[in-house]
């Protein structure tokens, strides 16, 4: 699955749990969950939903013990029924979580479970705060069929790869079809948030009308153009050798309040060393251009190890080949002699940032015209 879920406990609990930081996709999941666990033909009365984001400690107490009160309650006219508590707030490591009467609260439900619910009685809880550690999370992991939805963490290195399958996914829903630059782009503006991607989905699929091909220049002018999105078409500037467009980046990011070292190593520098990487991989291995960084995963994933040692890794020690997969498609238009001198600008220009009074826009500048320039 592109986003982070994991399932535990029986496949036929009579017991639900719909919990994670991804807000949106922990509402949508559970509203789709509860349809599905709703008795056929109950009616109105087939549903019991308690909303438990409460404002204060005596709320979510009240709204706990609702619900195990709606759990020990026969359903109307017989028949069965779902009790649901919906966004719940009392499961995190809050003042409302850490309190000892909503703690309390919390073992009276877990009592109930032990106890094992009615026939057809069902319940589910959703929320988007938890906190493992305390007692009823882990009454929840063994009683409870649990979903667990976060947020992808764009911070950490390989989540572009998850992030491209969520919107491959949702645009296949949509019948929307990216050409490759275009998804790439897309993927890095949104970072990752299932909210703004279903949001962007919506906008682009309004504009087209019945036209269904998504194009690069239509998601430059339709997706907002946030700090990650400015520096990451800053490194598409520069690997597409687009010297005005890569100056005029440049300039709007210090505009926009970023320092010229932080530009300097997180836009510049691993641009150029990922082009370096790649075209060094093409030309040792014989590997071609890729049409698309996924196909070049794959060519990178089929070497042997001590062809990819050097390469850098995420946390569980893959390879991080979605950036290089990216470089390979651009890496063609350099010199291998002309990105060593990319790397050596880049740390005469490190040096000369700390220890210098000279312009910060001029020394960014004179890198980019070092990399760019015939």
């Amino acid at each position: 699955m592109p986003k982070v879920k994991s399932r535990t406990a029986k496949s036929e609990s009579k017991i639900h749990a719909v919990v994670g930081s991804d807000e949106s996709e922990v509402k949508r999941v559970a509203a789709e969950l509860a349809a599905q666990l709703t008795p056929p033909d109950a009616g109105e009365f087939g549903v019991e939903m308690i909303d438990a984001c409460a404002d204060n400690v005596d709320q979510a107490v009240a709204r706990i013990r609702s619900a195990v009160e709606a759990l020990q309650t026969f359903p109307f006219f017989g028949g069965g029924k779902l009790v649901w508590l919906k966004n719940a707030n009392c499961l995190g490591d809050s003042v409302i979580g850490r309190s000892a009467a909503v703690q309390g609260a919390l073992e009276e439900l877990a009592e109930v479970f032990e106890a094992g619910l009615g026939q057809d009685v069902i319940f589910l809880i959703s929320a988007t705060e938890t906190d493992k550690r305390r007692s009823f999370y882990k009454t929840l992991a063994q009683r409870a069929e649990v979903q667990v939805i976060d947020r992808l963490d764009s911070s950490r290195a390989g989540w572009e790869e998850e992030a491209t399958e969520i919107v491959r996914r949702r645009a296949k829903a949509r019948k929307l079809q990216f050409d490759e630059e275009a998804l790439d782009l897309f993927v890095l503006l949104t970072g990752g948030d299932t909210r703004q991607i279903e949001n962007e989905l919506e906008k682009i699929d309004l504009y087209l009308g019945k036209e269904r091909r998504v194009e690069v220049e239509q998601v430059r002018e339709l997706v907002p153009l946030s700090r990650a999105g400015v520096i990451f078409e800053l490194g598409n500037a520069l690997a597409a050798c687009d010297l005005e467009r890569a100056l005029t980046l440049v300039k709007r990011l210090l505009d926009q309040g970023e320092t010229a070292i932080g530009i300097l190593l997180v836009a510049i520098l691993p641009t150029i060393r990922n082009l370096l990487l790649a075209k060094d991989l093409m030309e040792r291995n014989r590997m071609a251009r890729p049409a698309a960084p996924f196909s070049f995963i794959s060519a990178l994933n089929r070497l042997p190890a001590g062809a990819t040692e050097h390469l850098p890794r995420k946390k569980d020690g893959s390879i991080n080949g979605y950036p290089l997969g990216l470089a390979a498609q651009q890496a063609h238009r350099f010199e291998t002699k002309k990105l060593v001198a990319g790397l050596e600008a880049c740390l005469e220009a490190n040096v000369r940032l700390v220890s210098s009074q000279l312009d910060h826009e001029l020394i960014l500048t004179e890198i980019v015209v070092k990399l760019l320039a015939y």
